[in-house]
């Protein structure tokens, strides 16, 4: 069976390393698994008075969370901690909690920036995706440190270690994913 993934990234930065690694994780893929990148630039701030009538732009990050078998999250790293930006969309996503499009959703988190390349805002994520009971991947991680040196100015991944790494990633989340489905 083909596997969907939707890749987040948390900066709306146009020539962001995160968005950059995404578009590197779909030049890696297994051969049964396709895989998107899905903006969240267009999403307003979260507001609970309009949830009864969703905007546009959340109808559509919902519909197609629930259409994605599985989550490729790449988040920065702002102040110890991943971005309003993806904090934002979380919220929008898991409420409200009867109609959450993360509760039970496999989800592998990634990360460049840094000395230390993320580490922890991927941490902290992984705390908040415990209470949205997203079924987070736990190993392999993958932290890239120093992108400026691993990426080039068109924001292409020309590191071949953190080309392999990433690419056991999507093996494992696919691998996770069934796994989680019992599907293998």
């Amino acid at each position: 069976m083909i596997l969907h993934i939707l890749g987040i990234s948390g900066s709306l930065r146009r020539m962001s390393f995160n968005t950059a690694l995404l578009r590197a994780a779909a030049t890696v893929l297994p051969e049964d698994v396709t895989f998107e990148i899905f903006d969240l630039a267009p999403l307003p701030f979260y507001n609970q008075d309009i949830e009864s009538d969703l905007p546009q732009p959340v109808r559509e990050f919902k519909d197609r969370l629930k259409l994605a078998d599985a989550l490729l999250l790449a988040t920065p790293e702002y102040n110890y901690s991943f971005t309003a930006v993806l904090k934002n969309a979380i919220d929008w996503a898991s409420r409200p909690r009867t109609d959450s499009s993360l509760s039970g959703k496999p989800i592998a988190i990634i990360g460049a920036g840094g000395r230390y390349g993320t580490v922890r805002s991927q941490l902290h994520l992984r705390q908040v995706l415990v209470e949205t009971n997203s079924l987070t991947l736990n190993k392999p991680e993958l932290m890239v440190p120093m992108p400026s040196e691993k990426f080039d100015k068109e924001g292409n991944l020309t590191d071949e270690a953190t080309r392999k790494q990433l690419g056991e990633l999507i093996a494992a989340l696919a691998h996770w994913t069934r796994r989680v489905r019992n599907e293998g």
